[in-house]
């Protein structure tokens, strides 16, 4: 099969034809239909990843169609499906708690195990796979499995955002776009954050109620002074130190600070102002990933056109073109995300 492999960090990954995949007893090969080029993957291909080493084939936000099952898979060959990044083994006492996204048997295509930057790609755990909705397309449905799910686990399964409530998004990539989509859909009313003009109005078309350039000073006193007070929840996009701390400090007394930016290499240890959360009173918490048990919120959410989610999709893209897309994210990006829906371009 073709994929796009990673052999040198911050370099332009190698399109090499590799061995189709192994079948896993209890899961399944997907023929990739489309996958999400992900500030996650970026971790990895920097090096800043502990777990991407070189000769992984990335890629964790996927959707495919079953082409072979194992004797202990639940899906059968035809089955189109999505696929949360962690895949939970189901019989730990986190997943029979119904936090699977925390299951320390976890797996993890794309960072652990071959990923989707391929024709084909292995998953096994395949219990945490939905069927894909008719009516959803592969390429919006490939963004679900990471940013899509993260931030709706955030605002629901976490912070538990309300209708009426101010919610702060720092950061309009994947995941900010996501949460401000699914933010409105909930009734919140949104401010987005970023430090690129045309992120910014990218958001403000999609229905931002106030856009933000952090450039222009104190992000948080200026969350405040529009909201007469500050947000009730606030979610930081990024995983870096400036953005988590504009996201604690645009808060309103007892406010909820959501950590899903990624914070690793460099960042994993961060200065935050502890003073904030001390004087505010805020609860902070974090979202990676989703339960596979709350899919059907999401996709019901979806499905019955309470919010479209393809605004998100910026470009549709070839294989070969990964590289350029992983770059893009050394510095300020463009609106909208890629994902990957020719594998033999």
């Amino acid at each position: 099969m073709r994929a796009a492999v990673l052999r040198e960090y911050n370099a332009p990954l190698s399109i090499e034809t590799v061995a189709d995949p192994a079948c896993p007893d209890d899961g399944v090969v997907l023929k990739v239909e489309a996958c999400g080029v992900c500030r996650s993957d970026w971790h990895g291909w920097v090096g800043e990843h502990p777990k991407v080493k070189p000769g992984q084939i990335g890629g964790h936000e996927y959707c495919g169609e079953v082409i072979e099952a194992g004797p202990r898979a639940k899906h059968k060959v035809g089955d189109m499906v999505v696929a949360p990044f962690i895949l939970a083994c189901g019989s730990c006492p986190s997943c029979q708690s119904g936090a699977q996204n925390t299951c320390p048997n976890q797996r993890l295509p794309g960072f652990v195990e071959p990923g989707a930057f391929a024709e084909y790609v292995a998953v096994p755990f395949d219990h945490n796979l939905s069927l894909l909705p008719e009516g959803l397309s592969a390429t919006v449905a490939a963004g679900l499995g990471c940013r899509v799910t993260t931030a709706w686990h955030g605002l629901t399964g976490r912070a538990g955002l309300q209708t009426g409530e101010w919610l702060a998004v720092h950061g309009t990539g994947g995941v900010g776009l996501s949460a401000l989509i699914l933010g409105q859909a909930l009734g919140a009313r949104v401010i987005c954050v970023d430090v690129v003009p045309e992120k910014l109005e990218h958001a403000k078309s999609l229905g931002a109620e106030h856009v933000i350039d952090a450039r222009d000073g104190d992000v948080g006193a200026r969350i405040k002074e529009l909201t007469g007070g500050g947000a009730q929840v606030s979610m930081e996009a990024l995983g870096i130190p400036a953005t988590v701390n504009s996201s604690l400090e645009c808060l309103a007394p007892l406010g909820r600070h959501i950590q899903l930016g990624l914070p690793t290499g460099h960042t994993a240890t961060m200065e935050v102002n502890m003073a904030a959360i001390y004087q505010g009173n805020l609860a902070v918490y974090a979202s990676r990933g989703m339960p596979s048990w709350r899919y059907p919120s999401l996709l019901d959410l979806i499905t019955r056109g309470a919010v479209d989610m393809s605004p998100l999709i910026a470009r549709e893209i070839g294989l070969s073109e990964t590289s350029r897309e992983l770059a893009a994210f050394n510095g300020p990006t463009s609106p909208g995300v890629a994902v990957i829906t020719d594998f033999t371009a």
